[in-house]
């Protein structure tokens, strides 16, 4: 059926945390997959840090097919029977529910470098079928800027609690089954996420609702698939990768990836090089790691819970300057801990057996303010501006469907989200294979012999670790910072965007007012009267 932008459905707080708990998988997979892989192969599978990186890395370069692809046919299901049916982008999620519990696989020691990258690829595939298709979810279900926000806020709630859960898991594994270095934590933790990941998708598909497509729209769809014909099948990825590239032509897009990519790409070079960072230059084990990554993903959450309101109020650019003050805070921090190496810490960190919450104890063997600093305050200065970093990408998201549809008069939430991910695959991909490559090339030892026990690395091994993780966060934030300064969506330019679709699904042809015109321009990279489908294939 055609449907009617103006008699959708109002969501309310059912839907809001619904379609956020799907974030569990997102984010919650990617925090253990971030946070924990790496360190689990090259500590426990006797991997080196280049092959590490290498099965990190290059299922991501197959996902340059597989993202766009999924987002290009999600978004052209409609017109069939199944799409009518179960929709668009629910038959995707349906698929992975009974297959993510498979996720546990990857977490087995003993077995080869093959294994290991099929089974992640295995799971990548999953992952990317579940994600592109559910991230269009919020856009479809409102076009109302505080409500998008709402949407995005709940995600990376969700996203940020199941980032705390696996930090915590293995701590909690470790003291209610013992084994401080063993790698069956990381198994049952695995194990655990694949049920919830199964759980949280079926939320989603209950929660949710897909937006009908208009008449211009539906007439559109029904021209791409008029039968099982050779000719037809073959021009799905012509068409596929001209929606692709379409997307780089709208200025607020490209302005987004650079805010996009500078906070991601900055986590993925942390979260590679901190747990080694702290095995070796704090000198802390899978326990110490688990709590610290604990208390940055609590830190995290707080920061999300503010950011909402900031961008709300004052729009991202705002949001994202102040995460990379506190996230360049917390790595200057550790490097000046690196070199000024504090008298006593070593001792007092091994004064409090494991547990580091310990040190707030006046009692405690080896308190001091100074352990107290060094263990708390960087990590969660991390934290505080890591959260900020995660939400903003995600809440300008929701939004760009809607300059996107004042060009092209149509949406395509399938095919932003489909380029969002792969663009951020292929560029973590880089990311990891790098730093596993600079990590080897720096002298990093990995135990193969005596897997689960740290190796004493050599000097220019830690120098290289301490550079790469300080150094490479800051270069790509400041980038990604610098590529959008003149970024201009807010609350404001987004409802005058709004008003001025809905003049252009009327007919109209001219802005209101030049203010108005001003602002659509600005957002779309576009003249206004070549919008709406009037220039944008040109």
């Amino acid at each position: 059926m055609a449907g009617d932008y103006k008699k959708v459905r109002i969501p309310s707080w059912v839907n809001y945390w619904g379609w956020g708990s799907g974030d569990m998988l997102g984010a919650g997979a990617q925090a253990v997959i971030t946070g924990w892989l790496f360190y689990f192969f090259t500590t426990f599978c006797g991997l080196s840090a280049v092959e590490s990186g290498l099965i990190l890395g290059l299922p991501r370069l197959l996902e340059a097919i597989t993202c766009p692809l999924i987002g290009y046919v999600s978004d052209h299901l409609r017109h069939t029977w199944v799409g009518h049916k179960i929709g668009r982008r629910k038959l995707f999620l349906l698929i992975t529910i009974p297959l993510l519990p498979s996720f546990a696989l990857i977490f087995r020691t003993g077995h080869s470098f093959s294994y290991y990258l099929l089974c992640f690829i295995f799971f990548e595939l999953l992952y990317t079928m579940f994600l592109i298709p559910w991230e269009t979810l919020a856009a479809e279900m409102s076009r109302d800027y505080a409500e998008k926000a709402k949407f995005a806020g709940a995600r990376m709630i969700v996203a940020q609690s199941s980032a705390i859960l696996a930090s915590y898991l293995p701590t909690l594994l470790i003291s209610q089954f013992g084994g401080k270095d063993s790698p069956d934590t990381f198994f049952w933790m695995a194990a655990i996420f694949g049920v919830i990941f199964s759980v949280v998708v079926l939320i989603v598909v209950l929660t949710t609702w897909e937006r009908p497509y208009g008449p211009k729209e539906l007439s559109a769809l029904s021209q791409t698939f008029k039968g099982p014909s050779l000719k037809t099948a073959l021009q799905i990825p012509v068409d596929m990768f001209k929606d692709l590239f379409s997307t780089l032509k709208i200025r607020a897009f490209r302005q987004h990836l650079s805010l996009y990519l500078g906070g991601y790409l900055s986590q993925d070079i942390f979260n590679t090089a901190f747990p080694i960072f702290v095995a070796t230059v704090l000198a802390g084990a899978t326990l110490v790691i688990s709590q610290l990554m604990t208390v940055m993903y609590v830190a995290q959450l707080v920061s999300v819970m503010v950011a909402i309101n900031i961008v709300i109020r004052t729009g991202p650019l705002l949001a994202y300057r102040i995460a990379i003050s506190f996230f360049g805070a917390a790595l200057l921090l550790y490097l000046v801990f690196f070199l000024v190496q504090p008298a006593g810490f070593s001792a007092g960190l091994q004064a409090l057996g494991g547990n580091i919450f310990a040190a707030f104890n006046p009692a405690a063997a080896g308190f001091s303010p100074g352990l107290i600093f060094w263990l708390f305050l960087p990590i969660v200065l991390a934290g505080l501006g890591r959260g900020t970093l995660n939400f903003v990408p995600w809440s300008v998201y929701n939004y760009l469907p809607d300059i996107d549809e004042a060009v092209t008069g149509q949406r395509r939430e399938g095919v932003f989200a489909g380029v969002m991910t792969l663009v951020r695959k292929l560029a973590q991909s880089g990311a990891i294979i790098l730093s596993g490559w600079i990590i080897d090339a720096g002298g990093y030892i990995s135990p193969k012999t005596r897997p689960g026990q740290v190796v004493e690395q050599t000097p220019e091994a830690i120098h290289t670790i301490v550079a790469l993780m300080v150094g490479g966060p800051i270069v790509v934030m400041l980038l990604g910072l610098a590529i959008s300064w003149s970024f201009r969506l807010n609350a404001r330019t987004h409802a005058v965007l709004v008003h001025e679709v809905e003049r252009l699904r009327a007919g109209e042809t001219e802005a209101e007012s030049p203010e108005n015109r001003q602002v659509v321009e600005a957002l779309t990279g576009w003249r206004y009267e070549r919008l709406w489908g009037r220039g944008a294939q040109g």
